[in-house]
């Protein structure tokens, strides 16, 4: 193989092949980046850790064909050491892969292996069910749910996100059982159905891929990403990039039954002082737990925390609520996770009793909503 490449657009690739292949596993080839040139002017790029798969196309100048896998991250660090400007690769018979600077004495090898002992990528059978879904709204399902996603991994059925198609409605819903996160868009056109629960580190990629393919779209378009679910895996596509993921196998917990479907009490509360106060009350919070007392009184919300270790910490805000008193204990780490994926300038706060959840939403759209359980402190 051999061939002619811009830097920037090699760098950019490899960066992203960094988040999939296996800097540690057992398997020395899925630490490696498959190069392959595919037709008269295109190189595929591809890691994979046999879960997750990523490839890539660039354009290239080809002087010759072939394939060769080499270590993701030697190869990328070697990249970036060269200067601006066109970097020319060749691999040969014995699979070692030269890196040169074209027009620069700057030259490297590396020892890499055949491309035909890179594990095979999957790909979706024919005809599997499509959809096609805006890069954008795919990017804000992630945003506004990808922080209760619980990462133990040993408890699959939470390290994962639900992925819902039904008609015209999109819906992403996450767990760590001690909060939960809901968010739905009403899309144009009924396209087939779909469940898919995907895992944390999927999502993850999912994420870096969308803010790729929104940036790419220089006039603001965004072409929409095509998503596929064949057997046990998941595809996604979108501009020269493509992903594949193998779906979690496992029953995630029955959400609707977690929601309240009403609240007694109903607070309104302006979003950005509520994370100030949150923040600040946080500091003196204990390290364990980060517990706090939310006290509420007719236009008043007081947050307070005591620690044995690190004092007393309160501060309060201005809110719409004319109830009854009450005070209730929340983690206040999960209230500023979500107070921090939305923009609206007012939250609407739903509870119950001292032991029941609260349900917050965006004051002006009903969209998206998150429960956290309170907590005795």
């Amino acid at each position: 193989m051999e061939l002619t490449v811009p830097k920037k657009d090699l760098v950019r690739l490899l960066n992203r092949m960094q988040g999939v292949a296996e800097r540690k596993s057992t398997m020395p080839v899925l630490s490696n980046v498959l190069l392959a040139v595919d037709g008269p002017g295109t190189l595929r790029v591809a890691a994979t850790d046999l879960y997750l798969a990523l490839t890539g196309r660039v354009n290239v100048e080809v002087v010759k064909g072939g394939s060769v896998a080499v270590s993701a991250k030697d190869l990328v660090e070697r990249v970036r050491m060269m200067p601006e400007g066109p970097v020319q690769i060749a691999s040969h018979d014995n699979a070692t892969t030269s890196i040169k600077a074209a027009g620069s004495a700057r030259r490297y090898t590396l020892r890499g292996m055949p491309g035909e002992d890179f594990p095979p990528l999957p790909t979706p059978t024919e005809g599997s069910p499509s959809l096609a879904l805006d890069v954008g709204v795919l990017q804000e399902l992630i945003a506004r749910t990808h922080f209760s996603i619980s990462t133990d991994e040993t408890r699959a059925h939470l390290n994962s996100a639900l992925f819902e198609w039904d008609g015209d409605i999109v819906r992403m819903v996450t767990t760590d059982g001690h909060r939960l996160s809901k968010m739905e868009v009403k899309v144009s056109g009924r396209q087939a159905s779909a469940t898919m629960l995907i895992p944390l580190k999927a999502i993850q990629e999912l994420r870096r891929l969308c803010d790729d393919l929104a940036a790419e779209s220089k006039d603001g378009s965004r072409s929409p990403i095509q998503i596929a679910q064949s057997g046990s895996s998941a595809f996604f596509q979108g501009g020269a990039m493509s992903f594949a993921v193998r779906l979690v196998d496992a029953q995630f917990p029955p959400y609707s039954q977690v929601i309240p479907q009403q609240s007694e009490k109903v607070v309104r509360i302006p979003r950005a002082p509520f994370a100030d106060a949150l923040k600040a009350v946080q500091v003196a919070a204990s390290e364990r737990t980060g517990g706090v007392k939310v006290q509420l009184s007719k236009g008043t919300m007081r947050i307070a925390t005591e620690s044995p270790e690190s004092g007393e910490g309160s501060d309060e805000v201005p809110i719409e609520y004319s109830g009854a008193a009450m005070t209730i204990g929340f983690n206040a780490r999960y209230f500023l996770d979500v107070l921090g994926a939305l923009d609206e300038d007012e939250v609407q706060l739903g509870l119950g009793g001292e032991l029941d959840p609260a349900v917050i939403r965006p004051s002006s759209e009903r969209r998206f909503l998150a429960v956290v359980m309170p907590m005795r402190i």
